[in-house]
């Protein structure tokens, strides 16, 4: 895994002058100039809802001291192909992010203490707290061959002076191959240029340059205790687009689908990121929650398989 890989995998962790907002942007123009296209909002059942049940993809059983940070991780192979069509978080209290990345497998299955950085080759789905369900719009699909094995990564924060345990994990709903139209993927985008100095606010930007034509269709937003504000932007040479542009909860960290938007090879999706410190020391970035992320999860078919990280200024 790579160093920004490295670096990601601590937080972890979506048309000419017109804007696609969320339900957290009032109507009105955006950063091209134009007026509101389409209002998108929490994704709560694209496509009409969902009909199948809800299984369990991955799972981990944990328990954490009083006042204590840590990460647990879990393995599973899968036995058959998948191809999920909506992801749910199993995220109870102590539950500070879930991150679901697969690999060709390999190692046994099994539950094990890990770090921030444990990380298969390809992130499938990412959640934080207050994390809502992640539908695809209809015939979009994430693939999962048998044989595949799939990583649970958990950090856990236990903010009480009581000891904690817990079952995280990820569920999934899915459709048969031959409702499949689009395959999925996610990638960040976003910087890890973050210095705001104590009681004071701050601000920080990155991007993702696409390498060939894809649909963005839902934005995960993510930072942490101290993200106030956060703005995502399709820049393309007929205008800007905003994807997304609302405050940011730490306790209601949405998904927000979108109406799908073509962003071509050669253009970008520009994050910006804004901060309030009311501690009395300064906020760097880091996987802590005292610490701080500026990334956006985009969601976007055809799975183009570049990576799992845009280019992140580093200072």
């Amino acid at each position: 895994m790579n160093r920004r890989a490295c670096l990601l995998v601590g937080c972890a962790l979506s048309v000419a002058c017109s804007e696609v907002q969320t339900s957290a942007t009032p109507s009105g123009t955006g950063a091209g100039g134009g007026t509101t296209a389409a209002t998108s909002s929490a994704a709560t059942g694209s496509g009409g809802g969902l009909t199948g049940e809800w299984v369990t993809l991955i799972e981990g059983n944990w328990e954490l001291p009083p006042l204590d940070e840590d990460y647990w991780c879990a393995t599973t192979t899968v036995t058959e192909d998948m191809y999920v069509r909506a992801f749910r978080a199993l995220a109870p209290i102590g539950t500070h992010h879930t991150v679901v990345s697969k690999s060709n497998g390999g190692e046994p299955d099994g539950e094990f203490p890990c770090g921030a950085s444990t990380l298969a080759d390809e992130m499938i789905f990412a959640s934080g707290v207050g994390t809502n369900d992640l539908i695809f719009p209809p015939g979009v699909a994430m693939e999962i061959k048998a044989g595949t094995q799939i990583l649970l990564n958990l950090h856990l924060f236990n903010t009480s002076s009581s000891p904690i345990n817990g079952l995280s994990g990820a569920l999934v709903q899915t459709i048969p191959l031959e409702e499949v139209q689009q395959r999925a993927e996610v990638i960040f985008a976003g910087s890890v240029a973050i210095i705001i100095p104590p009681m004071s606010a701050g601000d920080t930007d990155g991007w993702c340059e696409f390498p060939a034509d894809a649909t963005v269709m839902t934005v995960w937003p993510h930072m942490h205790q101290y993200g106030t504000k956060m703005k995502v932007i399709h820049e393309s040479g007929a205008g800007d687009v905003t994807l997304h542009e609302g405050p940011f909860s730490f306790t209601e960290q949405l998904n927000y689908e979108i109406d799908p938007v073509v962003v071509h090879g050669g253009e970008r999706v520009h994050v910006y990121c804004e901060y309030q410190n009311t501690s009395n020391a300064t906020v760097t970035f880091g996987d802590s929650s005292t610490q701080e992320m500026c990334f956006a999860g985009l969601y976007r078919y055809p799975a183009l398989n570049d990576g799992l990280f845009c280019d992140l200024p580093l200072n």
